[in-house]
């Protein structure tokens, strides 16, 4: 059953159940629970899942070196649904904090998938309405790179 077939009440418990598994993945160093969510066929999954992680890191920053890593790990994933949802959830933390998940757009821009491409190009969009300046910096280093795509 998709996400948008449950009742709205059914949704936002749903959305609290991924919050919290998230976040108990987070604290124990595992990676089971995010990785399934991140993985999930339906994009609303996916989607509460990289929302959780924005939402971990605002009211928890202590725990950034904790998700970066993880985020990190995901991008060696062989699951294309899988860097593509880590980029959007690095871009939930990059709103606010751009410098520490710069290093993942710059990976995330060279991925074979157009998925996972497109996904930073979505997360820039969102990132620099809400937070341009570093986000102009960062895409000054591409704008006269050799690949159309890139630029």
């Amino acid at each position: 059953m998709g996400f948008y077939d449950l009742k709205k009440a059914k949704r936002i418990k749903l959305i609290e159940q991924i919050n919290n598994n998230i976040l108990s993945n987070i604290q124990e160093n595992r990676l089971t629970k995010i990785k399934n969510y991140f993985l999930d066929e339906d994009t609303y999954i996916r989607k509460a899942a990289y929302q959780a992680i924005g939402k971990i890191y605002n009211n928890n920053v202590t725990l950034l070196r904790k998700i970066i890593s993880i985020l990190d790990k995901f991008l060696l994933e062989q699951e294309f649904k899988i860097r593509q949802t880590t980029i959007n959830a690095a871009g939930e933390i990059g709103i606010k904090n751009f410098e520490t998940v710069e290093h993942i757009f710059d990976r995330g821009l060279f991925d074979n998938n157009p998925s996972v491409r497109n996904a930073v190009i979505g997360s820039v969009k969102k990132m620099g309405s809400k937070n341009p300046k570093p986000i102009l910096t960062w895409a000054k280093k591409y704008l006269h790179h050799p690949d159309k795509e890139i630029r």
